[in-house]
């Protein structure tokens, strides 16, 4: 059902065409000749990745950036990114690639694709809307100041370091105001509702006691190994970072956000409403699925979908005697009491540990290849918990952060777990950690497919995963089972409702409805969910886009390889390779599928 990237995917199959036996230098030789010289160039585009985003290489686990923050919506800065893109594209375009491995082959296809699509993204005046409730630069920040994440604070340089990070952070948060305050002259401006979310993240960071603050954290970890004079220096720079600089730039934002951007706020909700309009949106699809579906292919994909999932949501509410319609039966699980157990934080966590000790002895069974990168369970930080989704942060390239799944607990009291089970098989294991933990341990990806990200591939395969809970030992309740049904039916309205907001002129309440009446999730997580799309369009698209091209090639693989069928293979094929642009996956499936026969 997904059509294909035909200028990639021409480009993938030229390059496997290509023989592979290194070529004698000539008069006509490309600029890259050898081997050696395509991994000096692909380090050294990684590299500058780094230099450009340093908080990429901190989440990398390099700390040679730890004190920077570019001032990202500067002309300058604009400049230089292009450029970066500009030059590597050329360099690309002089490779001789009959010299290149298999994997240097697939370097070169996702690189290309990699520079289109983020040169494409620069076209478009998004940053004239830098700041939302979910996906900004400042939540991302804010979660380095809270000690559990990737900012170290082990050294006193370390503790200097991310001071000077934040006063270079608070340049780039004053110059959003700049951005947003053009943005309300031309009409790039966010929906009234999510500013309304947006306060609130600023609010907490604007006042109360130093002590409470969040940037105070850092203080609380102080080591003991700091000298009595050192602890006391950092203690008085911190206070005064917060007292003198941080609160009255949060204020500022509250106010700016309050008295000048609500009332400017639009009453519209899809992106389409917005100068960036449809054109926006179709490269958002192109981002996020790494497919070139158009929003209406996308809608009724979504539409069949529900359907399909719907007629088996109702044989799970036969199967367990409810004896009203489906929809009733939404709300029953909404509400079921027996399905919100909780009553202390603590016991969410062990729950979710006590998934993990059933699905073990399972495990080897599907998978041969599993990660050595620890793995833990948080509570999402108490700054973020309300407006956040549960998610998953990948742990550092040398193994010393583990990958850690974080969810959110608001209120430990009405924390259904209905469609628990399969949230840790698609945010932990086997889905984000196993995925992402395997591509940054494979010694055999250059640095900067490592840490590449394609949401239709990563998202794909965690919902790929949850299917997978009988195998794994899990979905012995038919409530439980009629989670992963939950969230799949998620996923596919989410194919319905993002394409409804931001190409087909739907409203937020109307979205809401929809959702509403098609799954189990309480309201309040339903809205949640709705203002989400708002804020980042495209993105909720790629978790079914990418399921539905796993089950396709894996269900392609097992009709032609018959008995030779591994599923184990099968997934070690699938993850080797790390992120890439699904026509590129699909490319290598039946290339293997070939070899195999």
């Amino acid at each position: 059902m997904i059509r294909k990237l035909s200028v990639y995917g021409l480009l993938f199959l030229t390059i496997l065409s290509c023989k592979n036996e290194t070529s004698d230098t000539n008069s006509n030789s490309k600029l890259v000749s050898d081997d050696t010289e395509f991994i000096k160039l692909l380090e050294s585009y990684n590299e500058e990745a780094y230099a450009l985003d340093p908080m990429v290489a901190t989440n990398a686990g390099d700390s040679r950036y730890n004190s920077e923050f570019p001032e990202f919506l500067s002309a300058d800065y604009k400049a230089k990114k292009k450029a970066y893109y500009d030059s590597y594209k050329k360099l690309l375009s002089e490779i001789d690639v009959e010299t290149l491995s298999a994997t240097e082959k697939m370097s070169i296809a996702v690189l290309n694709w990699d520079i289109d699509i983020n040169l494409e993204a620069m076209s478009f005046k998004k940053d004239l809307m830098p700041i939302d409730q979910m996906w900004s630069k400042n939540l991302d920040f804010n979660q380095l100041a809270s000690t559990s994440n990737a900012q170290p604070f082990k050294t006193v340089q370390d503790y200097k370091d991310w001071m000077t990070r934040v006063d270079n952070y608070l340049v780039w948060l004053n110059s959003t105001i700049a951005n947003m305050k053009s943005g309300i002259t031309d009409g790039y401006v966010l929906p009234k509702p999510l500013i309304k979310k947006v306060i609130p993240q600023f609010e907490t960071l604007a006042s109360g006691a130093v002590e409470d603050h969040l940037y105070y954290e850092p203080i609380k970890m102080l080591p003991d190994s700091f000298s009595a004079e050192d602890k006391e220096a950092i203690t008085d720079d911190y206070r005064a970072m917060i007292s003198d600089k941080l609160m009255p730039t949060h204020k500022m934002m509250v106010d700016f956000l309050k008295n000048e951007y609500l009332p400017n706020g639009r009453s519209t909700s899809g992106i389409d409403a917005t100068p960036l309009g449809a054109d926006y949106y179709s490269h958002q699809i192109k981002y996020y699925t790494t497919t070139t579906m158009t929003a209406d292919e996308i809608h009724q994909l979504g539409l069949s979908e529900v359907a399909r999932i719907r007629s088996e949501m109702d044989t799970v509410k036969n199967e367990v005697g409810f004896e009203g319609n489906l929809n009733e039966f939404f709300e029953h699980v909404r509400t079921k009491e027996s399905l919100m157990p909780f009553t202390e934080r603590s016991q969410v966590i062990a729950f979710y540990d006590s998934i993990y000790n059933v699905m073990k002895p399972q495990i080897d069974k599907l998978f041969g290849k599993q990660p050595v990168t620890a793995f833990e369970v948080r509570r999402t930080q108490p700054f973020r918990e309300k407006s956040a989704a549960a998610n998953y942060s990948p742990g550092s390239l040398d193994g010393t952060r583990p990958g850690i799944f974080y969810t959110p607990i608001p209120n430990v009291e009405t924390y259904n777990v209905f469609d628990k089970e399969s949230l840790f098989l698609h945010e932990a294991i086997p889905g984000h950690h196993f995925q992402i933990a395997l591509q940054q341990e494979n010694e055999e990806l250059p640095s900067f497919r490592k840490t590449l990200w394609y949401s239709a591939y990563g998202e794909g395969w965690a919902l790929y995963t949850e299917a997978m809970g009988k195998e794994l030992g899990l979905f012995k309740d038919p409530y439980m089972y009629f989670g992963m049904l939950s969230s799949e039916i998620h996923r596919a309205i989410r194919l319905v409702v993002d394409t409804g907001l931001h190409s087909k002129g739907w409203k937020r309440e109307q979205a809401i409805e929809y959702s509403l009446n098609n799954e189990a999730r309480p309201e309040n997580e339903i809205v949640r969910e709705i203002e989400r799309y708002m804020a980042n369009p495209g993105q909720a698209l790629s978790y079914k886009i990418g399921q539905l091209k796993l089950i396709e090639l894996r269900e392609r693989a097992a009709a032609e390889l018959g008995d030779k069928f591994d599923i184990r293979e099968y997934h070690n094929q699938v993850l080797e390779t790390g992120c890439i642009p699904l026509q590129l996956l699909e490319d290598k499936i039946d290339a293997w599928i070939t070899k195999s026969k």
